[in-house]
């Protein structure tokens, strides 16, 4: 048994999580074959741990019971302890949750896992207590038992495992498909018929749980779930339901306006504790800003309202600030507690706010942000802290800040230099623990938000933001093969990539292409989706493994389908296929997003608001699909005034696709020209300028209409019903 004063088995670990435990006096060990080895040779159960560092929940079992002693020793005797960082190891902690929700009905962090030393679960758990309470078996309790019953029970035990398993192995494996394949279809399998309705039936789901008062989608605790968004803006275009725009509008204002928003420092929290965004659970998850800058931008496109394109600089603000690592990578996440208490950094006083700005500013700083002398928020775990404000905007102080007049610019610029006195004293303060692991996935995501928010809105530094991650991601998460990795801190990159890394990857390098019109781009893309087929897809039954064919670590290989919290790799590879396929002309890509969605039919049909980014997948493949394809000097005011009319006009299932024109009387050409889009889309060997000028090619619906220079005339065949 080590003491507090001794490191561990996870001395060593990279994992900011694993390195929180170094000196538990539990004789904690990594996930690897020396734990399972000493498991076997004493003949002990593992008993598994998953978190991650800046998890709430994770922080209070740890300092209850695994820095208590008499635990550890129970521990330490009785069981090999294994401490897993769920961000590190997505593959293990999919697994574990599938077993902890066959079991218990629910899940959550951290998850508490006992298991044979051949990696078969008998029992799991959530948060366990040190002592019982209020019905929970206590940590004291549990322990003894689970020895005595694998002692003098085993046989009963090694069963319960068996079952659970054989449970698993008959679920996740999309073999059941509610969707047969349509006559109607086009290139790629899409039926018109019972998939087009599930589009309505997912919204009717989404709209019979939204909180009409206070946006988004049930009571507490709330949570962001950008992709709902993000579908209802696509049914709006889609259907003309005025109600599905409105749903967006009002979600994301209320959100902006809320504690949950950080309105000093910018960027968002993990989830709000009620129903009115106004008390959040603080951490800051990469993942987070990724997906609602995607919403905020996407709704910027819609309505041109400045308030969502602020909200879009202001998280990008934060992100470069705090999450960006100096050779270019994304940090995974920021800790909602420090000082031993949650979100003592975010929170203030009405005394600390006339202290940090002038007076006749702290009038002015308390209404808008709403401090008020009594608090709205009390920590029962913090003595003294019951005056305490989360700072946000009111409903009124909202609707006057963005009536976008002039008044509302002058009260703008007056919060403004509140906000930065408040942001100057802020930083003094002992800050939360940053995650400083750079992850593939997660990456990839913010890749693919900034980029695309860089083709909306025009601004070059999301875009720079998000080719520098591209570039240190693609030059140091990579092995040997070309497979990507999936971990990279302090100089180390390691753990094979799993299926989220590629497909958010994958969509990452598309709209990086979109938005820069540079071939690489494209082709880095289609080198890794031919490697997520290779090594992930289910060739069977359609859809893709979430572990590679050579991972052999776990008793079951599973698909995930489920989009929580971060949207499934199987919804975002279907997401990156069809539009691959798209651009490239290869419909082979769009057949196999089709097999993806086909896969998932079943688990879609039984509960749609749990699939929806499937759903944005699905939207996108039944079209009706679009095809812009321009023709033109890259640098001349003509091309680039159609590709602002393209960029500009919502198109959510549109593809736009520049083929440079290249002079090669003035410019040599080598062969293949590295410009030429043609040698990865051949069938725009035969586009071509026409009368010396920038021209547009538009195709929708598998129908092509006539070329155009004018400029009206493209926005006509864009939008033509919004004259």
């Amino acid at each position: 048994m080590t003491d507090g004063a001794s490191a561990n088995h996870l001395q060593g670990e990279k994992s900011p999580y694993l390195i929180q435990h170094v000196n538990n006096p539990v004789n904690w060990y990594p996930w690897g074959e020396e734990a399972f080895n000493l498991a076997r040779e004493r003949d002990l159960p593992i008993f598994l741990s998953i978190g991650y560092s800046t998890c709430h929940w994770c922080h209070v079992m740890a300092e209850e019971s695994f820095e208590d002693p008499k635990v550890a020793e129970l521990l330490n005797s009785g069981f090999v302890p294994i401490k897993v960082d769920r961000e590190e190891r997505p593959d293990i902690d999919h697994f574990y949750m599938a077993v902890c929700q066959a079991v218990t009905g629910s899940g959550g962090w951290p998850l508490t896992i006992i298991m044979t030393p051949d990696r078969e679960p008998f029992f799991a758990g959530t948060y366990i207590p040190k002592m019982a309470r209020y019905g929970m078996i206590g940590m004291m309790d549990l322990l003894p038992k689970v020895e005595e019953m694998w002692t003098s029970g085993r046989e009963r035990v090694l069963n319960s495992a068996k079952e659970i398993i054989a449970h698993l192995q008959k679920t996740g494996t999309g073999k059941e498909h509610d969707w047969p394949e349509s006559s109607e279809s086009g290139p790629g399998g899409y039926g018109k018929g019972r998939m087009e309705k599930s589009l309505g039936t997912t919204y009717r789901s989404l709209a019979k749980t939204f909180d009409s008062i206070n946006g988004g989608f049930g009571d507490a605790p709330k949570f962001p779930t950008p992709h709902n968004l993000l579908f209802l803006l696509r049914y709006w275009k889609r259907t003309n339901e005025n109600m599905a725009l409105e749903m967006v509008e009002r979600t994301l204002r209320t959100m902006r306006a809320g504690g949950m928003y950080d309105q000093i420092g910018h960027g968002f929290h993990r989830y709000s504790t009620d129903a009115q965004w106004l008390v959040p659970h603080f951490e800051k998850m990469l993942y987070d800003q990724a997906l609602l800058i995607m919403a905020y931008a996407e709704a910027y496109q819609v309505t041109n309202k400045q308030e969502y394109r602020n909200t879009v600089e202001n998280v990008h603000e934060y992100v470069i600030r705090e999450l960006t690592s100096r050779e270019g990578g994304f940090f995974s996440a920021e800790d909602a507690d420090s000082e031993g208490s949650e979100g003592k950094f975010y929170l203030w006083t009405l005394n600390q706010l006339k202290t940090a700005v002038e007076p006749h500013e702290a009038e002015l700083g308390a209404n808008i942000l709403s401090f008020e002398e009594e608090g709205n928020f009390t920590d029962p775990h913090r003595p003294g802290g019951h005056n305490d404000s989360i700072p946000h905007l009111s409903p009124s102080t909202r609707d006057l800040l963005w009536n976008e007049d002039i008044t509302a610019r002058e009260l703008g610029r007056s919060l403004e230099a509140i906000r930065k006195k408040l942001f100057e004293v802020r930083e003094a303060r002992i800050r939360p623990h940053k995650d400083d692991k750079i992850l593939t996935d997660w990456n990839g995501l913010m890749i693919a938000a900034l980029a695309r928010a860089s083709r909306i809105i025009g601004d070059e530094r999301y875009l720079e933001t998000a080719r520098r991650a591209e570039s240190f991601i693609m030059n140091n998460l990579r092995d040997k093969d070309g497979n990507l990795l999936h971990r990279y801190r302090d100089g180390d990159a390691s753990i094979p990539g799993n299926l989220d890394d590629h497909a958010f990857m994958i969509l990452g390098l598309v709209e990086l292409y979109q938005a820069t019109f540079e071939a690489e781009y494209l082709s880095k893309a289609l080198e890794l989706a031919k490697l997520m087929t290779y090594h992930f897809l289910d060739p069977g039954s359609g859809g893709f493994f979430f572990t590679s064919d050579s991972a052999h670590e776990l008793p079951v290989r599973r698909k995930e389908y489920y989009d929580g919290a971060i949207p499934s790799g199987n919804s975002f590879a279907a997401l990156g296929l069809i539009l691959l396929g798209r651009i490239t002309g290869d419909t082979n890509w769009e057949d196999l997003a089709s097999t993806i969605i086909h896969s998932a039919s079943s688990e879609i049909s039984h509960h749609p608001q749990g699939f929806v980014n499937m759903m944005n997948a699905l939207d996108l493949g039944i079209g009706p699909s679009k095809e812009i394809v321009i023709v033109g000097d890259p640098e001349s005011k003509d091309t680039n005034e159609l590709l602002n009319i393209a960029r500009s006009t919502y198109l959510p299932g549109a593809v736009v696709i520049l083929k440079p024109f290249i002079d090669t009387t003035l410019e040599p050409a080598p062969d293949p020209h590295p410009r030429d889009i043609s040698i990865l889309a051949p069938y725009l060997s035969n586009y071509s300028m026409i009368g010396d000028r920038a021209t547009a090619y538009v195709c929708e619906g598998y129908a092509c209409q006539r070329p155009t220079n004018d400029p009206e005339e493209l926005r006509k065949l864009l939008a033509p019903h919004e004259d």
